[in-house]
């Protein structure tokens, strides 16, 4: 594989996409969400979050799978039943390390697969923005997004033959311009960047509008049983 860091012009054809979603056990899970949502709603929330991600991920036309990284059996059953493949978290040494890990899951079976990391809490996603962001990625060996905040990363790509070489957590995007991936500048692509960590997080995404998941488990607070 290559690790070459300059966002050269990718001249590798990139086919269908592979997207790797991390997701930690759900009682650990957006531990910062808590003021505003109460402990008992926060791991509802956050296996809602996921459910949404997939769920717009997969709807993607360049999208041929999702490979969640877990070691949540009940989180892995839901997203499965959305049409994700799950992986379980055999290196448990952090988000970086998941990631690297579904990245040899996924080339195991697709060794020229175009590949990307994609945070497990993006409720607001649409696959229309994603995909544009999927398009635009094809053109660089690695490319990203940043946050809504601009200081973190919500989506890293690796085109066929080029290795993730993820650097989530913090102030991940100073890290993964310095590694010499893309930033994506696309305008319209809100949903992409809005992950959830917090109230005013969780505020900002409902005002974009969030999936179905997300919206009745919200809507039902803590008295509805899981679906």
């Amino acid at each position: 594989m290559r690790t070459e860091g300059e966002t050269a012009t990718n001249t590798d054809p990139t086919g269908p996409w592979s997207l790797v979603v991390p997701l930690k056990p759900l009682a650990l899970a957006k531990s910062r969400l808590t003021p505003a949502s109460g402990a008992l709603l926060r791991p509802r929330l956050a296996l809602a979050f996921a459910r949404d991600t997939v769920s717009a991920a997969l709807a993607c036309p360049g999208v041929v799978d999702v490979v969640v990284v877990t070691d949540d059996t009940a989180a892995g059953a839901a997203l499965a039943a959305l049409g994700a493949r799950i992986v379980a978290d055999t290196p448990a040494a952090g988000l970086n390390a998941a990631l690297a890990h579904g990245e040899r899951a996924v080339r195991s079976l697709r060794p020229r697969a175009a590949l990307a990391a994609l945070n497990a809490d993006l409720p607001a996603l649409r696959p229309a923005e994603l995909s544009r962001v999927l398009e635009f990625s094809a053109a660089f060996p690695r490319a990203f997004v940043t946050d809504a905040a601009g200081i973190g990363t919500t989506f890293l790509s690796a085109g066929p033959g080029v290795e993730l070489r993820p650097a989530f957590g913090g102030p991940s995007r100073a890290r993964h311009l310095a590694s010499g991936a893309a930033e994506i500048t696309l305008s319209g692509i809100d949903s992409v960047r809005q992950d959830v960590d917090t109230g005013d997080d969780l505020r900002a995404a409902l005002g974009l509008g969030v999936g179905p998941y997300t919206a009745g488990r919200w809507a039902a607070g803590v008295r509805a049983a899981d679906r």
